[in-house]
């Protein structure tokens, strides 16, 4: 199961607000031993909210959601998350459950709409304020306060997939070649990706404040095929007369 994410928000893409989901995302994933595939960002316009919704809905992905549930009218995720799934909005019992307890009568006529979500919908709880969030179809969407959805989504990893754990690359091997550019190893590159396909492969160009151009190549996969790989790629280099430090590109 792929693991995506959608931040959704016009005061991200104007730049009001910085997003600080995907690094957190990145983080608690990591700590499980999964990793994040995707991650779309755009903002709170219905139609966009839907396309991507459905495009989502259809890949069959884990899918954290952040941003635009609430009852104002720039939200839109909660209608745009039942129109996609072609299912109506209803009146939750659990999540009304949960806004009165918070607020009593003051849930009344309006945080009590927070309420309403797509059919077939399961509650998120929120340990801040107790207006939740909901789970449909593996897309679990959560307010874009951090503060709220950060502990909502590990209260999903944890309640919902508390074995969705190692699933990340066993082994990573990152070193550097000096002095050289792509265009020199996209040969031996072509020929190291044709040979070792389970091995996920990544060149980072880097050029210095010294002007001297640097490949930061990375390697990630069961340990012995990392292993067979990385001899492989290190030999190819070295043959071709660049040398190699060990580690992440460096000034």
């Amino acid at each position: 199961m792929n693991i995506g994410i959608l931040i959704i928000g016009d005061e991200i893409l104007s730049g009001k607000r910085r997003d600080g989901h995907f690094a957190h995302v990145v983080e608690v994933l990591a700590r499980r031993g999964l990793e994040l595939a995707w991650c779309r960002i755009f903002g709170d316009v219905p139609a966009r909210i839907v396309q991507n919704l459905r495009e989502t809905y259809a890949s069959g992905d884990l899918v954290f959601c952040f941003g635009g549930i609430g009852a104002t009218p720039d939200d839109h995720t909660r209608q745009c998350a039942a129109e996609a799934a072609d299912v109506p909005m209803l009146r939750h019992p659990d999540a009304v459950r949960e806004i009165e307890t918070q607020f009593g009568s003051e849930a009344y006529p309006r945080r009590i709409l927070m309420a309403d979500l797509p059919t077939g919908s399961a509650i998120i709880p929120n340990p801040v304020n107790r207006v939740p969030g909901f789970s449909l179809r593996h897309h679990h969407f959560m307010p874009g306060f951090p503060q709220m959805a950060w502990p909502m989504m590990e209260w999903v990893l944890d309640t919902r997939y508390p074995n969705l754990r190692d699933l990340a690359p066993e082994h990573e091997e990152i070193f550097t070649a000096l002095d050289v550019s792509e265009s020199f190893l996209l040969d031996l590159m072509n020929e190291f990706v044709a040979r070792y396909p389970d091995v996920r492969f990544s060149s980072l160009p880097h050029l210095g404040a010294d002007g001297v151009r640097r490949i930061e190549f990375g390697l990630k996969g069961r340990h012995a095929q990392v292993a067979e790989a990385l001899g492989f790629l290190q030999e190819g280099i070295a043959q071709r007369g660049y040398k190699m430090q060990a580690g992440r590109v460096t000034e």
